[in-house]
């Protein structure tokens, strides 16, 4: 455990990249295999599942501290990090004898307490708090309260195990895919560089594009005879894999999507084994037709699908691209190539796995023409891809761009503040925006990002200086000030005032120009929908 703090400090203290892989590499060179893997789970963005409620934590520390639960509440408020907040107030201790292991902590200490009665978890969490000396204690609260980020990606932590047991870098990334149980047996798997070959439903590491903001931007990309365009589908990235008679579908987010799709998995008894397809899960009609993101929401993450929602809701699987085809790996062949072998091994008669519509630009202005009819499509824009490109790990330059439709703006008024977390924990950071309606403001959409440090620090002021009311933590505030927020969709919603909820809202700038006044309208809003922008 104290080898596992220490680097997380050093993580923790260093912005250079090299640094850190170094760190890493240090770290996995000398740790055993139980306490390796552990580190490689949490470091890729893992979590403990919720061991101890906060609310009892906040509370048995306070006591344990032996100071009032509402000055322990005060200090929480103030840091705005409980494991940071405990971290401070428990009197630290000397543990010099303490050799415990970070999976031994976990196995034996940690994970133990989610099995146990109140009061059991009590003395348990009690026992904690007297065996760590204030650093390892303040990484133990972090595990335990689902906090524990420390800013190294997986790609850092892939490259650091590829240094540290000199592997390619290929051959980690795809062996870290998939679900792998922290155990010693995996992690010895992970770096053996004899290993033998995946498991039947290991998906491969995603590709990923860069971003395009504006046609300029396109005109740079060369001759547009050497690249494919195709619609950016607004569903879930998933992989799909055939082998040996079974069929796994992966989420980008490494989820194995288990009996959520049964259409899709009746549907890819018709691939041939030892095939691997990269695409999107949209939800459709009958005919094909693209449904909005909102519908494929009502199947999202449900263990059981009825045949009810199986009608209202069928899903096909657009595909884009094959990582395996015949068993082989095709990813290091050029794209132009690996589309020749996806058409190969779908059947055209199969509408729920088939494949993208592909573009052929003569002119980089016809594919902005294309582009603008995006929304038209239930598309998010447009994808551009070399056709001579291989299919790499992650975020890959210059190969594939995304090239999204402008988004849907509105003019706000603030009209509630929350503060912040982490680092922002002293900041009013936490915005509720409102339209007008009927002359009133109505709550409209919530927004945390966009503002510049400095323009927070302003607003923050504001927030502080003209607050009218407060409901706990929350702030209403003189409505006076207008910001224009940025969204990629609406729907409509009874769950919310405004009777609608919008999809990924953001901060785009701050209207001095303009009054609370001048700020659009409910209806204006609306129009969004009736226009069928949205």
């Amino acid at each position: 455990m104290k080898k596992f703090t220490q680097l997380f400090l050093q993580l923790d203290q260093t912005t250079k990249t090299n640094a850190k892989v170094a760190a890493m590499r240090d770290y996995f060179s000398h740790a055993n295999a139980a306490d390796g893997a552990w580190a490689v789970h949490l470091l890729c963005g893992n979590k403990l599942p919720t061991i101890v409620a906060r609310k009892l934590i906040r509370s048995w520390t306070a006591e344990y501290c032996e100071v009032p639960t509402w000055l322990f509440e005060e200090c929480h408020h103030t840091v705005g990090d409980l494991a940071e907040t405990l971290a401070l107030v428990v009197p630290s201790v000397n543990n010099e004898g303490n050799e415990q292991g970070l999976e031994e902590v976990i196995r034996q200490q940690l994970l133990p307490l989610r099995r146990l009665d109140e009061g059991e978890q009590k003395t348990g969490f009690l026992r904690l708090l007297s065996s760590f000396e204030r650093d390892q204690l303040f990484v133990l609260m972090k595990l335990i309260t689902g906090g524990f980020r420390v800013g190294v990606s997986r790609g850092l932590v892939t490259r650091a195990l590829a240094e540290a047991f000199e592997l390619p870098t290929n051959v980690v990334a795809h062996r870290l895919m998939g679900n792998r149980a922290p155990d010693a047996f995996n992690f010895r798997r992970l770096v053996d560089p004899d290993a033998a070959e995946t498991a039947i439903s290991q998906p491969y590491p995603f590709c990923l594009a860069q971003s395009l903001s504006a046609a300029a931007d396109v005109e740079t990309l060369g001759a547009p005879q050497e690249y494919f365009a195709e619609w950016k589908w607004d569903g879930i990235r998933a992989q799909l894999i055939r082998r040996q008679g079974q069929t796994f579908l992966w989420s980008r987010g490494e989820e194995l999507m288990e009996d959520q799709w049964p259409e899709l998995n009746t549907a890819s008894e018709q691939i041939p084994n030892g095939t691997v397809l990269d695409g999107e899960i949209l939800a459709t009609t009958d005919e094909g037709e693209i449904l909005p993101f909102s519908s494929l929401q009502r199947r999202i993450r449900r263990k059981t699908v009825s045949r009810k929602l199986l009608s209202e809701v069928p899903v096909a699987f657009l595909v884009f691209d094959i990582l395996e085809c015949e068993g082989i790996d095709v990813r290091d062949r050029p794209l132009f190539e690996r589309r020749q072998a996806l058409l190969s091994v779908l059947d055209e008669r199969n509408r729920k796995i088939r494949p993208t519509e592909v573009f052929d630009p003569r002119s980089w202005q016809e594919l902005v023409n294309i582009r603008q009819g995006s929304r038209d499509e239930r598309a998010e824009g447009v994808m551009i891809k070399r056709r001579d490109s291989v299919y790499g790990v992650g975020r890959q330059r210059d190969i594939w761009w995304k090239w999204k439709v402008d988004p849907m703006t509105v003019d706000a008024v603030l009209i509630y503040a929350q503060k912040g977390r982490g680092k922002r924990a002293n900041l009013f950071t936490d915005y509720t925006f409102g339209v007008w309606k009927d002359g009133d403001l109505v709550p409209f959409a919530k927004a945390y990002s966009g503002l510049s440090d400095a323009e927070i620090a302003k607003v923050d002021r504001f927030v502080r200086q003209h607050t009218e009311d407060k409901f706990g933590p929350v702030r209403r505030v003189d409505p006076q000030l207008v910001m224009e927020l940025a969204f990629e969709g609406i729907q409509r919603s009874s769950r919310h005032k405004s009777g609608i909820a919008t999809r990924f809202p953001r901060i785009l700038r701050w209207r001095h120009d303009k009054s609370a006044q001048q700020a659009n309208t409910l209806d204006d809003v609306l129009q969004l929908l009736d226009d069928g922008k949205a």
